[in-house]
């Protein structure tokens, strides 16, 4: 039996829509139940037809798909669209399910079908992170933008990795601790622990540990982080 997943497509042009519309037709694994052409639209039909799959246009006139995902509660996966690749260098890599260049291809396409029913949906991060970089992250099983700059630290977690976020958020990732450090911007950002980067904004005191140890302190978490005696100079070059 085809397990069959809901789709809603989003785009202002008519044109593109059922371009869309069309390439999708070709899967029998998803059924195109709605289609808006604005955010106000799209909220609605969201809330009321709950679809697993979201094709979503960035730009459209007034407020555009980056506002739409700041006013819904969405846990399904998301292919973005875009008549610019700027748009889709550095803000969804992290975990951006895909992003289509209008025209879009039914090659393409196909591309993006194989990995929406892949087990293997993590995107590679290709490009070096600005500090007001956002991140496409799931909070609390909600899928919200959030800029790097608000990154507390970064814990290890096995195959994954933690992000302390800001205003007591988290978000877990399936991330090593060396993509991070070697995408995330050095100015900022520095590897206290092999459990541990932490964002130099946020360092709220340093104090002796003890046997060539420090404990490092940080706005917004209680409890201090250790630093290791191998990266003690490293971060005694950049913070003091």
């Amino acid at each position: 039996m085809i397990n069959r997943y809901s789709a809603l497509v989003i785009d202002d042009e008519r044109l593109a829509r059922k371009n869309i519309i069309s390439l999708v037709s070709k899967y029998e694994m998803i059924d195109v139940i709605g289609e808006a052409d604005n955010v106000e639209i799209a909220v609605e039909k969201i809330s009321l037809l709950n679809p697993d799959i979201l094709f979503l246009d960035i730009q459209m006139p007034g407020q555009n798909g980056f506002d739409l995902l700041e006013k819904v509660q969405f846990s399904g996966k998301i292919v973005f669209i875009t008549a610019f690749d700027q748009y889709a260098i550095r803000a969804f890599e992290v975990n951006a399910l895909d992003y289509l260049l209008k025209p879009v291809s039914p090659a393409r396409f196909e591309k993006t079908i194989q990995r929406l029913f892949s087990n293997q949906n993590k995107a590679r991060i290709t490009n070096r992170l600005k500090y007001d970089d956002k991140l496409y992250i799931s909070i609390l099983n909600n899928y919200k933008f959030v800029s790097l700059s608000k990154i507390i630290f970064i814990e290890a977690l096995g195959n994954y990795t933690k992000l302390y976020i800001s205003e007591g958020q988290f978000a877990v990732t399936l991330r090593s601790m060396k993509e991070w450090e070697f995408k995330i911007p050095s100015k900022h950002f520095v590897r206290i622990h092999r459990s541990y980067i932490v964002n130099l904004d946020f360092i709220s005191a340093i104090k002796p540990l003890g046997n060539y140890r420090l404990n490092l302190f940080l706005h917004g978490i209680q409890e201090p982080l250790i630093i290791s005696r191998s990266y003690r100079k490293k971060i005694k070059n950049k913070y003091f």
